[in-house]
């Protein structure tokens, strides 16, 4: 068993241990945010804490009512003076996985030094030079992957964003929906691993996640992890916008992974049958809500009972994560290792 595997598989014991710490920092959190005053909020993160934060930007938007945006960290330290204008009265939040990718810590620094600019951490290492000149840091070091990729992780630094912006906006029916995700999520995994794993088993090259949403930062995500772990080219669209031009790169040699919802369900039924009308294989993911037709779908797989959107990202993230790692080892990769890449990177 690949290491990956084994953080793939125990991504739910880690949940549970960031749902209940978040939930005891729960007045901490609102505290220090009350605190700072600020008026809008900022996401920073590379790759996948990137992706992590268009997601959260989407939540914060939607759910604290606060004005919130999401920088790549390289960008914001090469472009920070010209983002002024973006940066000035915000608070910064940074989810990492390593609390010490330069292009975060170096832009932190960077920020702090020309001003006021507080910041709260999020990281899976304790003590983290980034946990240093944090003002705020929350450290989830069970969550911590040691393969290169991301898998684990992600999921619990999408929780812990998720949670912060339900905090902030008292959003309880998302507190308790992830928490009834997570109690579900050992079944959920044992029953729908077989299953993407005999769809996805055939000599697919493209693959596309379709979201929409809070959901599309996740879908971006997933897109890095298919990339990354089986070496495939893999991008992210919203789900009717995929007919707005990529719609071209999709073919037999293509495997589609899309975020249903009980929303406008004629023209998501139309979508699938002209995407498998194309030749390509469709896995189909909603909540138990969501009515997904097996005749238009390769595979439908919904949760075992009702979420709330954003919640639906934690049971999603699983897609994506058990396709790559199967493909890798169809292909003869070692997940574990996928070559040219490091787990974080230093400048």
């Amino acid at each position: 068993m690949s290491l990956t595997y084994g953080e793939i598989k125990s991504q739910y014991a880690a949940l549970q241990q960031t749902y209940d710490y978040m939930l005891r920092n729960r007045a901490a959190i609102e505290e220090f945010v009350r605190s700072q005053g600020k008026s809008s909020v900022t996401f920073i993160g590379c790759g996948s804490s990137y992706t992590l934060s268009v997601s959260a930007a989407f939540s914060f938007r939607l759910r604290a009512g606060l004005p919130a945006s999401a920088l790549a960290g390289g960008d914001l330290l090469l472009n920070a003076d010209a983002y002024a204008p973006l940066l000035r009265d915000t608070l910064l939040i940074a989810p990492s996985r390593s609390g010490t990718t330069s292009e975060i810590v170096e832009a932190v620094r960077l920020l702090k030094a020309g001003g006021d600019a507080p910041v709260l951490a999020l990281s899976c290492v304790e003590g983290s030079a980034l946990a240093d000149i944090a003002d705020f840091t929350l450290s989830l070091p069970w969550a911590f992957d040691h393969s290169v990729c991301q898998t684990r992780t992600v999921t619990n630094l999408y929780t812990a964003n998720l949670m912060l912006a339900a905090f902030l906006g008292h959003d309880e029916a998302v507190i308790a929906d992830i928490g009834t995700a997570i109690a579900q999520g050992e079944a959920y995994m044992s029953r729908v691993e077989a299953a993407i794993r005999e769809v996805s088993d055939y000599a697919w090259t493209n693959a596309v996640i379709l979201a929409d949403g809070e959901l599309n930062g996740l879908a971006a995500e997933g897109a890095i992890a298919l990339t990354e772990i089986a070496k495939v080219q893999a991008h992210a669209y919203h789900l009717l916008d995929v007919r707005h031009g990529p719609m071209v790169t999709v073919g037999p040699d293509t495997l589609v992974i899309a975020h249903l919802t009980d929303r406008g369900a004629e023209h998501q039924r139309k979508l699938m049958g002209d995407i498998r009308a194309r030749g390509a294989k469709v896995i189909a993911f909603g909540d138990a809500s969501v009515a997904i037709a097996e005749p238009d779908v390769d595979l439908a797989i919904v949760t075992d009972s009702p979420l709330s959107l954003p919640v639906q990202g934690i049971p999603l993230l699983f897609l994506p994560q058990i396709v790559a790692l199967s493909s890798a080892e169809r292909q003869g990769f070692n997940p574990d290792e996928p070559e040219g890449l490091t787990a974080w990177v230093k400048l």
